[in-house]
């Protein structure tokens, strides 16, 4: 399999009918360009969704083949300072569009990473000259964008991937790449890419690399993780009261895999919901869980944290 980089670009989709997922935003979003009138956007929401290829899509859409002419694309975590905002972006936005539409687009993809100085000369920007461009905003944190951006925006709200899509995706890039995939691994990749479409396509690649049959276990090897059946198997030994052994199960399993105690904890605080205790136990071990990384995160011993974590599974 190629790189997943280069793999993205050659099938990102090009237009609306491609786009898997999110039907209610691409619904807005085509309305917006059959009537070319398309307002200043915001897209926001995690990583690896379709912002970017949706905002790609309505240039495209808007332009046909002139779309490259009227469309500037910034990546605001690398251009993040005010400069930007008073050179290139107002050098491109003062001019007039070469097309039937009467303005450009510029897209900002994490525009969240901006200083606050420059969202304040953007706000400037986005009034001045809304006759001859519009903005399209990507960010992962709307919280991190200031009011006045905002509240001349439409703001759209991605999701992470559902399981259907992200199942459809899986199996089209291992039919495209001739790879044979279980159905445990399936299952293994929504688990570990959380509705992320761009990390699918980097573990498939990693496992394509060692072999064309992708199994669960080689999809938890390549992303460090343990399996969830040796954590769950750790808590079980807890629950039980035999504490040195899943004391001692835990730290094998953390260097075999090579997790920190924030890979781990996170593993075990899924694996809870599974273990067959009261939900009281449950609700209980989950704020436990979230004390114990608190206290990791502000520096704490991480293997003497967790070993304080498996006493409360214990149970009295």
């Amino acid at each position: 399999m190629e790189s997943s980089v280069l793999w993205i670009e050659k099938h990102r989709p090009k237009n609306f009918d491609e786009v898997k997922g999110h039907e209610k935003i691409i619904e807005r979003l085509r309305a917006f360009v059959e009537q070319k009138n398309v307002p200043h956007l915001l897209f926001t929401g995690p990583a690896g969704v379709g912002k970017t290829t949706l905002a790609l899509i309505v240039a495209k859409e808007l332009f046909k083949e002139g779309w490259k002419q009227n469309f500037l694309e910034l990546n605001s975590s690398d251009e993040r300072g005010i400069d930007v905002i008073r050179e290139k972006v107002k050098d491109f936005a003062r001019t007039k569009a070469i097309a039937q539409v009467p303005y450009k687009i510029i897209l900002l993809d994490e525009c969240d990473a901006l200083t606050r100085e420059a969202q304040q000369a953007l706000r400037r920007t986005m009034e001045n000259y809304s006759s001859s461009c519009r903005f399209i905003l990507s960010a992962n944190y709307s919280s991190r964008i200031i009011d006045p951006i905002q509240s001349r925006c439409i703001t759209f709200r991605f999701k992470p991937l559902e399981k259907e899509t992200v199942t459809l995706l899986i199996k089209e890039i291992c039919k495209a790449e001739k790879l044979k995939i279980e159905n445990d691994a399936i299952e293994a990749l929504y688990e570990l890419a959380q509705g992320d479409g761009r990390r699918i396509a980097n573990i498939l690649q990693s496992c394509a690399s060692m072999s064309k049959t992708i199994t669960a276990s080689s999809v938890y090897a390549i992303v460090s993780a343990a399996e969830p059946q040796e954590v769950k198997k750790i808590l079980e030994l807890a629950v039980k009261g035999d504490f040195p052994k899943a004391k001692s199960m835990l730290l094998e399993v953390m260097i075999k895999h090579g997790l920190s105690g924030l890979d781990i904890i996170k593993q075990i605080q899924k694996e809870i919901w599974s273990l067959a205790i009261p939900d009281t136990s449950k609700i209980r071990l989950i704020d436990k869980c979230a004390e114990i990384e608190f206290r990791m995160v502000e520096g704490s011993d991480e293997f003497l944290q967790l070993e304080a974590l498996l006493v409360n599974f214990i149970q009295k």
